[in-house]
């Protein structure tokens, strides 16, 4: 019997060890059959920002065999313009002052804008537009074709809509600002809507409806083949965010302004509005024109170069 005792602690310390074993052989066992049932991820296509109107369709397989490419594409000679260093210098210098005037402004005139401007920016950013899509409905352009941005293997993953029409416009917001103060007041979250205070943003959007342009970038998230099959849209996201970028920088090189706007939950909604079909997801929202004569802006400043710059 004192022998027994003894050998108690020894007894339940091997029973510990196998029931660990046991729940770690089956914990593992789940995870490893999870993984399995996860789909496998592709790195252009965006799980987070789909908008839920897919029906799957962008889940399907695409073909891999054959995307619609040309096979062999003409290179041709290329012929860079060469500055001095300091016209180098001083070119980048007054490119950076330029910049570094941009502001998000979010009190817009509704003095008209130029519409050459307008399709001469979206030229740099991307594309060229086109006509009125449709003579029912009201007028809304289409942004097609001519890329100056880089993007996966040249798909040009990107339709970029201008908005014009007051009637539209007002839809628009009535579409957004219901929305947003949903986002505000359940979705953000108390520490994201604190963040936004000292910013003093809200729900209200009157810009949606002042600006004399609202530009409406698309990405899409896969392509169409002439035989009616998917074409896969490499980096579609990054593509469309990089065109994006040198959007924003040709209307600050015009003298126009704008206020990056990505409202939550409005791309399904938007989307039907402005026809658009279902391989296309809402990115960005930009209201473009000229500040009003009372427009106030954030007194922020800029971190400096030393802090975002490593140099190795």
């Amino acid at each position: 019997m004192a022998l027994f005792s003894s050998l108690t602690p020894v007894f339940i310390a091997i029973i510990c060890v196998l029931i660990g074993a046991i729940l770690k052989k089956t914990n593992g066992e789940k995870e490893k059959h999870e993984t399995k049932s996860k789909p496998l991820s592709h790195p252009w296509v965006d799980e987070d920002l789909k908008d839920g109107t897919d029906h799957h369709s962008e889940e399907e397989v695409v073909d891999e065999e054959w995307q619609g490419l040309e096979e062999n594409v003409a290179h041709v000679p290329f012929f860079a313009e060469r500055y001095s260093e300091a016209e180098m210098i001083k070119r980048s210098q007054m490119f950076y002052e330029l910049l570094n005037k941009r502001r998000s402004v979010r009190f817009l005139s509704d003095e008209p804008v130029p519409r050459e401007v307008i399709d001469n920016v979206i030229r740099t950013a991307g594309m060229v537009l086109s006509g009125p899509r449709s003579e029912k409905k009201k007028r809304i352009s289409i942004a097609v074709q001519l890329c100056t941005s880089p993007s996966g293997a040249h798909t040009e993953p990107w339709t970029f809509v201008v908005v014009q029409e007051p009637y539209l416009k007002h839809k628009i917001r009535e579409i957004v600002e219901e929305e947003e103060e949903i986002n505000y007041k359940k979705r953000m979250g108390d520490r994201w809507v604190n963040d936004l205070k000292r910013l003093r943003t809200n729900w209200i959007k009157e810009y949606l409806d002042t600006a004399p342009y609202l530009i409406l970038i698309f990405k899409q998230v896969y392509g169409q083949l002439p035989n009616g099959k998917k074409k896969t849209h490499y980096y579609n996201e990054i593509s469309v965010s990089i065109a994006c970028g040198i959007l924003l920088a040709a209307l600050q090189n015009a003298g126009l302004y704008t206020v990056t706007s990505t409202p939550l939950n409005c791309g399904p909604q938007l989307r039907v509005l402005l026809q658009r079909p279902a391989n296309e997801k809402l990115l960005l929202l930009l209201p473009v024109g000229y500040p009003k004569k009372d427009a106030t802006v954030p007194a922020l400043t800029r971190k400096p170069l030393e802090d975002i710059m490593v140099v190795m």
